[in-house]
């Protein structure tokens, strides 16, 4: 660990004494492991201590680890990680959050910074990652019918449902996936004319 990261961490570390948590550098990034129960907690700890001054949010993204394979096993399959940017202090940091596998959930931080309101719809529309507290949380990528959250390893590569506009209806509508054959012969050139011209100019 370098001296700066050893010096964040050790100013992080006297902040949440109070908290459980587990620091590591992944990705060229110091990366805090938190409860995801002190997740709320930590978030406001971040942002109002002054030697912390973690004032923006920079994302909120989801992960499914299933089937990884890893130097290490991770403890769940989902995880809600978040990035974090001190302006005043020129400080980046990385929560990662486990979650449960049958019902991904985790409290909202939307409270805190409120750009976190689209990140969080959007990892639960993609991840099914439930954020509570969330002031509005509904599907913001796909559509509000769909089925399933996309990027989930299990979801299914060509998806579950169609959908088309029918002129006779005028409307769109939506039907299971249907699957079309298409048989691909490839063309064989037996025979390129393009240079004959010149190579009967040639022998003459």
């Amino acid at each position: 660990m370098s001296a700066y990261y050893q010096q964040l961490s050790q100013q992080l570390q006297q902040i949440l004494s109070d908290f459980q948590i587990d620091y590591q550098i992944a990705l060229a990034e110091l990366t805090l492991i938190v409860d995801k129960n002190d997740i709320l907690a930590v978030s406001e700890r971040l942002k109002s201590e002054p030697d912390a001054g973690f004032d923006t949010l920079v994302d909120i993204c989801g992960v499914d680890y299933n089937a990884y394979e890893g130097d290490k096993p991770h403890p769940s399959r989902f995880a809600s990680v978040y990035h974090l940017q001190s302006v005043q202090n020129n400080h980046r940091l990385r929560l990662v959050c486990y979650l449960d596998d049958e019902l991904p959930m985790i409290d909202s931080v939307v409270s805190v910074w409120s750009s976190a309101n689209w990140y969080e719809r959007e990892a639960f529309d993609l991840f099914g990652i439930l954020y509570q507290g969330h002031p509005d949380l509904r599907r913001i990528l796909t559509d509000y019918g769909f089925i399933g959250h996309p990027l989930r390893k299990d979801f299914p590569v060509i998806g579950q449902i169609e959908m088309r506009y029918d002129p006779e209806l005028r409307r769109v509508v939506y039907e299971p996936v249907s699957i079309q054959n298409r048989v691909v012969i490839p063309r064989v050139h037996t025979q390129d004319n393009r240079y004959a011209e010149r190579q009967n100019t040639a022998d003459r």
